[in-house]
């Protein structure tokens, strides 16, 4: 006779175990993207594989709200708090784009308390940018 496997789950997706590993990690990457509309966090490790991640849309504010400082610093600290707890203590932070939230989300990066390497603003900057559009005729 077999063993039958224990489901862990739903009966419909059928997954057997937990799917999801805690990895212990000492070092990672910060990436803050910050548009005027929202903040995007995300904490990878080394080899960029994504470990935590949290938006101003999935803490809970909704329209102009999110683009404010207020609620990428929330972000930012969602995102920290789970890899913190996973051990992390060093990271190197990488921010892009023009939004409010870019300062504020530095700011609950270093309060957390992991200890930064660098700080790197990769906004990418147009060389010349786009053909302009041609001019009018009357």
């Amino acid at each position: 006779m077999t063993k039958s496997l224990q489901k862990i789950g739903s009966p419909k997706k059928g997954r057997i175990g937990s799917r999801k590993n805690v990895r212990k990690i000492q070092k990672g990457v910060i990436h803050v993207q910050a548009s005027f509309n929202n903040t995007i966090v995300t904490v990878t490790d080394i080899r960029g594989r994504v470990i935590s991640w949290s938006s101003a849309g999935t803490c809970g504010f909704r329209g102009t709200r999110r683009g404010t400082p207020f609620a990428a610093q929330t972000t930012a600290g969602n995102a920290i708090r789970t890899v913190v707890d996973q051990g992390m203590q060093r990271a190197e932070v990488m921010i892009k784009g023009p939004g409010l939230g870019r300062d504020a989300a530095l700011r609950a990066i270093r309060r957390s308390g992991i200890l930064l390497s660098f700080v790197r603003d990769v906004t990418p900057m147009p060389h010349n940018g786009c053909r302009p559009p041609k001019k009018r005729r009357v």
